[in-house]
């Protein structure tokens, strides 16, 4: 089986499958590993840091590599696989870390709820391979400003050494950056098809990375594809993908999301080495922001 195809859900350990893929030619990675068995993923394990390893070694230099993840609680206590993974993939591996975006989602209460509060956040820690992003657009991420078109005194900035320049008037600007916290509303998200998976995340997420850190006609790869929601979001951006999982009830579903909701089949646009369009052949020549 050819495992270095693009446009192609693969179904094999990651860690193995990313092996097949060149050197510095993937431009973003968008994924969520099945941490702390809050879920049941048909009893595959998975390695976390030689998972960040591959990515490193595959993304290009100033690619970007974005997981969502939180913690399981036990016993009143967090397990910290996040804050783990965070520093062991800068400490170890050598990424930085760009950023940390807190995704905010809506839910009930829980059975918890009588005795912690509700959990209403995942981490989305975002990790950069170099010195700066080599792509970066964010008008698609803009939000209403909450005064927008008003004239309003203040932006009173404060100097390092304490000191605070005088106040002044500016016009506020209508739409603003989203920030780090970005809102996703979970009910009614996606289709049937894709929650027969036990845990997914919503469309928007990886579309909005894609957009923000994948130049066009760029690569994306999910570690961790599952129902295939970033292959999905690929596709309808005009990017190419790779998607692993170990599961091949879940390779199977994800293709059948291709195929049903993207009208795409794998099938058609499987690049072997056998026919003198491999891999390496289909990574953009261009320069970037």
């Amino acid at each position: 089986m050819k495992i270095e195809f693009l446009n192609t859900i693969q179904c094999v350990d990651c860690v193995e499958g990313m092996k097949k893929l060149p050197d510095k030619s993937v431009d973003l990675i968008v994924t969520s590993p099945p941490y702390d068995a809050v879920r049941k993923y048909n009893g595959f394990s998975y390695d976390l840091h030689e998972t960040g390893k591959q990515i490193s070694r595959i993304l290009k230099d100033g690619g970007i590599a974005v997981m969502v993840i939180q913690d399981q609680t036990k016993n009143f206590g967090k397990s910290l696989t996040s804050f783990r993974t965070i520093i062991d993939w800068c400490d170890n591996i050598g990424f930085k870390l760009f950023e940390t975006v807190i995704y905010k989602k809506h839910g009930a209460e829980g059975a918890w709820w009588t005795k912690r509060f509700r959990v209403d956040h995942e981490y989305i820690p975002v990790f950069l391979k170099g010195d700066r992003p080599q792509y970066f657009y964010k008008e698609h991420l803009k939000i209403p400003s909450k005064h927008g078109g008003k004239t309003m005194t203040g932006c009173a900035t404060r100097l390092t050494n304490g000191e605070t320049l005088l106040s002044k008037k500016v016009l506020i600007n209508p739409m603003k950056c989203r920030g780090t916290i970005w809102d996703y509303v979970t009910c009614g998200d996606g289709t049937r098809l894709k929650h027969e998976h036990p845990a997914t995340f919503p469309d928007k997420i990886p579309y909005d990375f894609i957009k923000c850190f994948c130049p066009k006609n760029g690569i994306v790869v999910d570690p961790f594809v599952g129902s295939g929601t970033t292959a999905l979001a690929a596709l309808e951006l005009n990017r190419k993908f790779v998607g692993f999982d170990v599961s091949e009830e879940y390779c199977n579903l994800a293709r059948k999301r291709l195929k049903e909701e993207g009208g795409f089949n794998q099938s058609e646009f499987d690049f072997s080495t056998e026919d003198g369009q491999d891999f390496q052949s289909y990574i953009p020549d261009q320069k970037y922001l």
